[in-house]
């Protein structure tokens, strides 16, 4: 079963005539971690907002949830299931502190006082936010911040997340805080998107998109898509720096195989050693 389905999908802001999305086609299987990646103005923020129902296509069909995105009467639906954390943090927050501001989504959706509260802890809990539940979300780092921000879209019980370069505010530690979070949400059944230009946060996920111009130029998997250099150049993308070294170490006659990450080039090099 799929999750989003778009078909030639079309979209430009107000009378501009360059359009930001250019027949764009993709699927999302329910369940999957899927990342779109692309370069500043590639379109990719755009898409998650059709995705999410915040803006509506010029053409072309996007059905999200089983929900036809096109139809006005379902933005609030899809928005419900289909929650969406974008980049600066401080912008999502609406109160002060974080136990209210996990609060208001399900407040705002007319979600009972008992079951609020059920969802406040399946929220705080699934993103390890429990330990700051009265505090100050001002007080908080960068990436608790961030984690704050997902509790809040998780309270909503949506059946997909969408993380729209919701990393790149944030330090290597921060980063890794909320990719792990989301990792353990996907694992535990929740559809991901994850819209990046991070090489490095796209290499669990099922399935790669590259856009470029608004358009789809490349998909796959990450080991598909790390391997075709002249799409990624392109996409105006480099490879995450473990595979530029073991490219770099396979031409000169050291067998690392394809490693996408540190830990799978340290491994590569272990097992290497040990053989010789």
């Amino acid at each position: 079963m799929n999750a989003i389905e778009i078909k030639h999908l079309s979209f430009k802001y107000g009378n501009e005539d360059k359009l930001v999305i250019d027949d764009l086609s993709m699927t999302v299987r329910k369940g999957s971690f899927v990342a779109v990646l692309g370069r500043n103005a590639s379109g990719k923020s755009t898409l998650a907002k059709l995705i999410n129902g915040l803006i509506a296509p010029l053409s072309g069909e996007i059905t999200v949830c089983g929900l036809d995105g096109k139809v006005a009467e379902n933005s609030f639906e899809i928005r419900k299931r289909c929650g969406i954390v974008f980049q600066n943090p401080d912008n999502q927050a609406v109160a002060t502190i974080v136990e209210d501001d996990v609060a208001f989504g399900p407040e705002n959706v007319g979600v009972g006082r008992e079951e609020i509260a059920e969802r406040i802890e399946f929220a705080l809990s699934a993103t390890g936010t429990e330990k700051f539940r009265s505090s100050q979300i001002s007080k908080l780092s960068g990436g608790q911040k961030q984690r704050v921000a997902i509790a809040g879209v998780l309270a909503l019980k949506p059946e997909i997340l969408i993380l729209d370069e919701s990393t790149s505010m944030l330090d290597p530690r921060g980063r890794n805080e909320v990719m792990g979070v989301v990792k353990k949400l996907n694992e535990e059944g929740m559809t991901v998107l994850v819209i990046t230009h991070y090489m490095d946060e796209v290499y669990a996920a099922d399935e790669v998109f590259v856009m470029h111009e608004g358009r789809i130029i490349g998909s796959g998997t990450p080991e598909k898509i790390f391997a075709d250099e002249k799409t990624l150049e392109k996409a105006g993308l480099e490879l995450p720096t473990p595979a530029k070294i073991a490219k770099r170490l396979n031409s000169l006659g050291v067998a690392v195989g394809t490693p996408l990450t540190k830990e799978g080039l340290r491994n590569d090099l272990c097992a290497l050693l040990r053989k010789n």
